[in-house]
């Protein structure tokens, strides 16, 4: 507010104790392909022989598929349950849970993917 002519001035706050002496470097941003959009692919799973197969065959089809990155598993349940996933193995593209119950093989995987856009 402006009264009498005077604005207050804005202080900025610093998220350290050094009040801003200090040297600030930018967050890492999630490796993203840029042919396709992928930030993440995370295969949710409570370790079970189908879990790992549905891993092995989706990091088989970004291999195929030139992405620069691995699918990562998931086995907390209390993170699979935030998904509202109720069965496993699921595919999640992107934090979207795109199918749950079901093991894909890396050509599946790849279609799956391509159907999605990516």
């Amino acid at each position: 507010m402006a009264l009498f002519g005077f604005e207050k001035k804005k202080e900025e706050k610093h998220a350290c104790a050094c009040n801003g002496s200090c040297e600030v470097f930018a967050a890492e941003k999630p490796v993203e392909s840029k042919r396709t959009g992928l930030t993440s692919i995370k295969v949710l799973g409570s370790g079970c022989k189908s879990c790992h197969a549905l891993l092995v065959s989706t990091n088989e089809a970004l291999k195929e598929m030139s992405i620069p990155f691995e699918a990562e598993y998931v086995t907390d349940i209390s993170k699979i349950a935030s998904y509202g996933v109720m069965s496993t193995p699921a595919l999640v593209v992107n934090e979207k849970v795109v199918s749950m119950g079901k093991v894909y093989s890396a050509a599946e995987v790849e279609k799956l993917l391509h159907k999605l856009g990516y």
